[in-house]
């Protein structure tokens, strides 16, 4: 389809768009004026991670086009949970918990969109908080059907699963549908946009908008980004890739930008990066070990509009110490440990790797040493006893798990 808006132009060539309702409509509307469109984030955790970054991409266009966008964040459905490609129900976290998540993140939405222009980061627990709940089923529950919600894929996973399925999660569609219509009364907001696993929550919330309000809103989903393999794209053997980076170093953000599949690379590029398409279409053009400066570039750029310009050059300064020029960088993880634990043999390869996180386990470390995939100052690491003896009278040595994890342990006297 040949859209007339800029902004649905400029997502649809970079793959964002999987379902959308009434676009035509949606287009003629946002071609003749600006719009204030919404994305919900649940506030698991003090950090999002890369998860949200094609919603938070969504937001940084919406942005760039002038448009108001809404960062909702969850701190009264955090509280329910939702269930949408959850096998299992979800921690309840208390309200003291989320506020302080909601502080820590509202940082990264500000490197999206302009908090100072047309962004705002919005807390529906202002709203939901102090609901009175006879009249919340009265009002709204009798407008919306269980018989639809059952059709929902993220419920009829679970119950074809059979996994519990509790009525306070099931509650979670009512209030997400409730934002939208409080979002539409209050802010004029005629746009929600998701991961295409909630496709029935922002349906629902269309539903009951034009119900409550007798009024047209519309709901826009991208899809869920996966590895070459299918498999769900943000984690590493060290754990999830997070935005924030006291919870992930520079460098290790940027080195899984660096390392993705050959395949992703230019869906990736269009995705994550603002780099203009006509380039990315040179750099797709790109073959063998070519095909690494254009990970060079994803790398670099997303790590910029994620944490800033200054830490993509540290990170990619780190990087070209380590692979280009060879040599140790101190910003990379490190660990002290003393000569006499390292002579001693009471400080094994197993304790270094751990403290340096650079696997998942005692055990996968093990199995990393039998399949040669531990490297000791670039020497694959053999020894029987598992010690780092050998070691004990250098100052520092380099340990490398796989092709893309370093670290440095520093051994003193």
């Amino acid at each position: 389809m040949k859209y007339k808006s800029d902004f649905l132009r400029e997502i649809n060539s970079r793959g964002f768009i999987y379902q959308t309702s009434d676009i035509d409509n949606l287009d003629n509307l946002i071609s003749k004026k600006k719009i204030t469109a919404y994305i919900g984030f649940d506030i698991t955790s003090d950090s999002l991670h890369i998860g949200s970054l094609v919603q938070l991409m969504l937001l940084n266009w919406l942005d760039e086009f002038d448009h108001k966008t809404i960062a909702l964040v969850g701190g009264g459905t955090t509280l329910v949970g939702d269930p949408s490609g959850k096998d299992n129900t979800r921690k309840i976290m208390t309200p003291d918990e989320i506020s302080k998540n909601i502080e820590k993140i509202k940082k990264t939405f500000n490197n999206f969109i302009d908090l100072n222009k047309n962004g705002s980061i919005i807390n529906n627990y202002d709203w939901l908080a102090n609901l009175n709940y006879i009249s919340f089923l009265r009002d709204i529950g009798s407008k919306l059907s269980i018989n639809k919600m059952l059709t929902y894929e993220s419920v009829k996973n679970r119950l074809d699963r059979e996994q519990p399925l509790t009525f306070l999660e099931f509650n979670y569609m009512l209030l997400q549908s409730y934002d939208f219509y409080h979002l539409k009364k209050n802010y004029n907001c005629v746009l929600q946009m998701g991961g295409s696993d909630q496709w029935g929550n922002i349906i629902n919330g269309i539903d009951l908008v034009r119900k409550m309000l007798n009024e047209k809103v519309f709901a826009l989903t991208s899809p869920l980004i996966t590895n070459a393999d299918g498999s769900k794209m943000g984690k590493t053997a060290k754990g999830a890739i997070w935005l924030d980076e006291s919870k992930l170093s520079n460098f290790d953000f940027y080195q899984f930008w660096r390392n993705i599949e050959d395949e992703n690379t230019t869906k990736f590029l269009k995705l994550f990066t603002k780099v203009s398409l006509n380039e990315i279409e040179k750099l797709s053009q790109l073959k063998g070990q070519e095909i690494n400066e254009a990970k060079k570039i994803l790398a670099f750029e997303v790590t910029k509009i994620t944490r800033g310009l200054e830490s993509a050059h540290e990170a990619e300064e780190i990087a070209n110490n380590i692979f280009t020029k060879k040599t140790l960088d101190e910003r990379i993880p490190s660990f002290d440990v003393k000569f006499s634990e390292i002579e001693g043999s009471n400080f094994l390869i197993l304790d270094a790797v751990e403290k340096l996180n650079l696997s998942k386990s005692r055990g996968d470390t093990k199995r990393l040493i039998k399949s040669k995939g531990i490297k000791v100052n670039d020497e694959i690491f053999n020894s029987q006893d598992l010690s780092l003896k050998v070691y004990s009278q250098l100052s520092e040595i380099k340990i490398s798990v796989g092709k893309k994890n370093f670290g440095i342990l520093r051994i003193k006297k």
